[in-house]
């Protein structure tokens, strides 16, 4: 049975629109709702020779890269996107257009070699190349006999990696995978007693794909990277990879075969950050190489400069160095290195002025705003979800909605200066000046580029429209609004969040979301993170962190409760940025009741006395969903007062913003070997730097998500402070939910 009937070529037509960069309007819900189909569509292997091929492999066997089907340069094409318009000649991705036997090609950039076939994987093949990162067969048996599980379930085993939130890993099924550069293929398994194991997948008998190989620099990660630098960043020496002596390993030549693992040059076998090696000092396991970048761009240890106050883009952002990772309808950014899962030529080489770390939204290419490749295989790019600054107009055209709002009856006035409204927002007073669509407003005393006489502050003087903020003079049940700087919209609503019924998760002062330290210093703005207290004796010491998530009840760590269990003992501080306390906005409570978690868990709920005002400098944050377990490379942020170590900012409330490790990677050996337990998470840079420290126990280690923070840990513990191959470990939140809303049922 036919689903729809759809005219010949609307899934092609939709193929093209989703590998655009351009905006895409106006889409028919008949290809809405074909979009789930893209992503076999858009696999990057091939059934039979290819000619279906659709996905974004741009280099040939060996290594050239593909010239784009439309051009003439260096090579004029027989075959183009006009002369063959189904074959989706798009870009300069390989195809077949013509039927070849030995599958996709393309025209190369090279003036001596005109076409090459190129490299792609049959996805019926059960065999696998080099580690097995592309392998897309269907075996779903480990090499122990094992089922296994299939990815997006979390029974038995749960786990992080979660197919929706890792498109471009492919985790389909059961289906065997690597997806965090282990030395095969493997899966978790449906036994209870075996987490995971490995799969048994013969190697391909076929050339593995080339690697255009960099002697003198590096690019992106490093993976490429076949110098001769054998030593360390501190200048210790490398092991030789072949051997075990000092540093027993499974790294090896044999098992990461198209690694270039020869003698102890340094190397990048596993999608690390940068090319490393292990040490021939018995005490250093191993330790990142200083590999010069090639091009003289920032590499991957790139300090990031001072964040902005604000973070929002002026003009069309090509200036914009802040550091959101998400776009507008809620995608992860593919890193601007990475060439998966697509390609393309915006790398930081190409564009070396713009910035383009890691998976940060930027706009290198002068377009309308920031914007980055998403990790959906199946859309291409999107705009960011970030905000203009409100100094900087760059209208947008839009239709005329109405005529000036009609004038009503005065409100009296109000000195609330907060930037929430209550209410329809008669009484704002507050600093917004851009409407909801991002156009900065008019002044009220202004006649261009709109004319009006209703609303001024002659005729409306107890109203706060001395400037060109946001209000509602004529108390508009649809709240403050504005005449905008845009010639083709007359006025418009400003989105303000209410002050009464905020919600958990979102605070009225926009977080940095900054990726400093809190060993180093960075100071948060003062009461973007309202939902974090100071948990004190009774003597007003500040000795630990904690979280409110309910306006009488606060999460902790149990540890910070071992010099008594009595309620009387210590007392909470909200909405405080200072450990000093001084500030009008504090709230202080005395506790009610202490509640330790199950078993020995590092979890506790305090009660407090009386429930805390819940104000746009005290909120709560949100609970998790039951058993969700957070992607590995999510950025998650803690804050705290705790120890920087004499780096500045002391007494100061401090964020540090880093990825989220599956449990897997972080159990191995080399990092905190088999101690992380199912009902714990584990956070951090590898290499150090950033760690929540001594005073932030028990403090919240929150994920954002959807415009929303989530309380995903509790900060437990962690083998010293930001060392480097040991990050923190938190209690996961989403293990409790159940404990934590039955206790609160029971207790109030």
């Amino acid at each position: 049975m036919m689903l729809f009937n759809y005219p010949r070529g609307a899934f092609g037509t939709l193929l093209n629109l989703l590998n655009k960069k351009s905006k895409i309007t106006n889409q028919s819900t008949h290809l809405l709702l074909l979009r789930h189909l893209i992503l076999q569509y858009l696999m990057e292997c091939v059934n039979g020779i290819g000619m279906d091929y659709r996905g974004t492999k741009s280099k040939t066997n060996s290594g050239k890269t593909c010239q784009r089907w439309a051009s003439k340069y260096p090579h004029k094409p027989n075959m183009t996107p006009s002369t063959h318009p189904k074959a989706d000649l798009e870009s300069n991705f390989c195809r077949n257009p013509d039927g070849d036997s030995k599958g996709p090609w393309c025209y190369t950039t090279d003036p001596d070699t005109r076409w090459e076939t190129c490299n792609v994987q049959n996805c019926s093949e059960e065999c696998m190349h080099c580690s097995g990162k592309n392998y897309r067969g269907k075996i779903s048996t480990t090499e122990n006999g094992y089922t296994c599980q299939h990815w997006n379930a979390q029974k038995p085993h749960n786990h992080g990696y979660i197919p929706s939130a890792l498109l471009e890993k492919y985790l389909e099924e059961n289906y065997c995978r690597n997806p965090d550069g282990d030395p095969r293929p493997w899966c978790f398994t449906t036994s209870p007693s075996k987490r995971w194991d490995f799969c048994s997948i013969p190697r391909c008998t076929s050339d593995p794909p080339r690697v255009v190989e960099e002697l003198t620099c590096a690019t992106g990660d490093g993976s490429a990277y076949r110098g001769t630098i054998g030593v360390t960043a501190s200048g210790k020496a490398c092991q030789v990879w072949a051997t075990q002596t000092p540093q027993q390993h499974n790294r090896t030549p044999d098992n990461y075969p198209c690694k270039g693992l020869e003698l102890n040059y340094c190397r990048n076998p596993d999608h690390e950050k940068m090319p490393w090696c292990f040490t021939t000092d018995p005490e250093t396991r191993w330790e990142y190489c200083k590999v010069p970048s090639c091009g003289d761009v920032p590499g991957p240890d790139y300090a990031a400069p001072p964040p902005a106050e604000e973070d929002c883009y002026v003009g069309d952002g090509t200036d914009y160095r802040g550091m959101v990772t998400e776009t507008i309808s809620g995608k992860r950014c593919q890193s601007w290195s990475s060439m998966t899962p697509h390609s393309h030529n915006k790398t930081p080489q190409v564009f070396p002025k713009a910035d383009l770390r890691r998976n940060l939204c930027r706009n290198p290419d002068g377009d309308r705003a920031p914007w980055c490749y998403t990790t959906d295989p199946s859309v291409r790019w999107e705009f960011c979800s970030v905000n203009r600054c409100p100094t900087a107009p760059k209208p947008t055209p839009k239709p005329d909605k109405h005529d000036q709002p009609e004038p009503k009856p005065s409100q009296a006035p109000s000195d609330d200066s907060r930037d929430c409204k209550v209410g329809n927002g008669g009484t704002y007073r507050g600093p917004t000046s851009m409407t909801m669509l991002g156009v900065t407003c008019q002044s009220w005393s202004a006649q261009s580029p709109h004319q009006h006489a209703s609303f001024t502050p002659e005729s409306h003087p107890d109203k706060g429209m001395e400037s060109n903020n946001c209000r509602n003079p004529d108390n508009d049940v649809n709240g403050p609004w504005c005449y905008t700087t845009d010639r083709n919209q007359k006025w418009d609503y400003c989105q303000i969040p209410d002050c009464a019924g905020l919600k958990c998760g979102q605070p009225v002062t926009k977080p940095r979301r900054c990726f400093g330290r809190i060993v180093g210093g960075c100071v948060s703005k003062p009461h973007s993170w309202p939902w974090q207290i100071s948990l004190r004796t009774n003597t007003g010491v500040h000795f630990c962190g904690g979280t409110l998530i309910a306006p009488q009840w606060v999460l902790t760590a149990v540890h910070c409760l071992e010099s008594s269990k009595r309620p009387s003992a210590y007392m909470v501080v909200l909405g405080t940025h200072t450990e000093g306390a001084n500030e009008p906005s504090k709230q202080e409570r005395k506790l009610e009741k202490l509640i330790l978690g199950p078993g020995e868990t590092d979890i506790a709920l305090l009660k407090l006395e009386s429930p805390a005002i819940i104000n746009d400098k005290v909120l709560p944050a949100c609970l998790p969903e039951k058993d969700y377990v957070v992607p590995p490379g999510t950025e998650c942020y803690v804050t705290g007062w705790g120890e920087t170590q004499g780096t500045g900012g002391e007494g100061l409330l401090k964020e540090t913003g880093f990825p989220v490790i599956e449990n897997k990677v972080c159990n191995r050996p080399a990092y905190l070997n088999n101690r992380i337990k199912d009902h714990e998470m584990c956070a951090g840079n590898i290499e150090g730097g950033a760690d929540s420290c001594q005073g932030d126990s028990g403090g919240p280690l929150v994920c954002h998500a959807q415009n929303t923070f989530v309380l995903q840990g509790v900060t437990s513990w962690g083998l010293g402070c930001a060392n480097a191959m040991k990050p923190g470990v938190y209690v996961r939140v989403s293990k409790f939910t159940d404990w934590i809303n039955s206790q609160i049922k029971m207790n109030s």
